[in-house]
């Protein structure tokens, strides 16, 4: 469970954090800039908002893991700062299973055109762990399901083809509102904010 503290106080990741939790995600690179070196080393960071080119440098030092990566030119920079801290950083690939147009992510073939590409092999300070997606905000139980299902099933389908950097063990679906449906259709990773935060403000 990666508890999401975007927008909340370092005192309320702390708190969590003495109750056993490790796994945070925050949404937006300064803010996690600043608020890593005021908490304990061993947090395990996740970066889980869209990730621009531009600032991956400023996480690369400490960052455990970056969802939502859906494009081989940010594998190529997220491998390019990693390098330079002698690091290899964990990735999810994000596809596109909603059915709002504004979400980010790689389609069926795009996922599969990524993750056979020969440049892939160069890329030795990244490690391609998984797979993300977020269901549609809907209120419609079967739709959501149905994308998760559609993802589970690409998640195995590629799953079984491992090489050096693409080890898929991780799937990431599930949110406050819809993570019992997505653990139900083969999640092993749920991002939880507003259940153990409370509302954002």
């Amino acid at each position: 469970m990666v508890a999401v503290s975007k927008t909340k106080p370092v005192s309320d990741i702390q708190a969590l954090y003495h109750l056993g939790q490790r796994d945070f995600g925050e949404n937006y690179v300064q803010e996690l800039v600043e608020k890593q070196p005021q908490l304990p080393a061993d947090i395990r960071w996740h970066f889980i908002g869209h990730l621009q080119s531009n600032k991956v440098k400023y996480i690369a030092p400490f960052v455990h893991l970056i969802h939502g990566v859906d494009s081989l030119k940010l594998l190529k920079e997220i491998n390019k700062q990693a390098a330079k801290h002698n690091r290899v950083i964990h990735v999810l690939l994000q596809v596109h299973i909603a059915k709002e147009e504004t979400k980010f992510g790689l389609d069926a073939a795009e996922l599969d055109q990524l993750l056979h590409d020969p440049e892939l092999t160069g890329l030795n300070n990244i490690r391609i762990i998984g797979l993300m997606g977020m269901a549609s905000f809907s209120d419609d139980v079967e739709l959501v399901r149905s994308e998760f299902k559609s993802l589970k099933a690409l998640f195995d389908k590629h799953s079984s083809q491992s090489t050096i950097n693409n080890q898929l063990s991780t799937l990431s679906m599930g949110m406050s509102g819809d993570y019992q449906i997505a653990i139900e259709e083969g999640s092993n990773m749920v991002r939880i904010g507003s259940l153990l935060f409370g509302a954002r403000v």
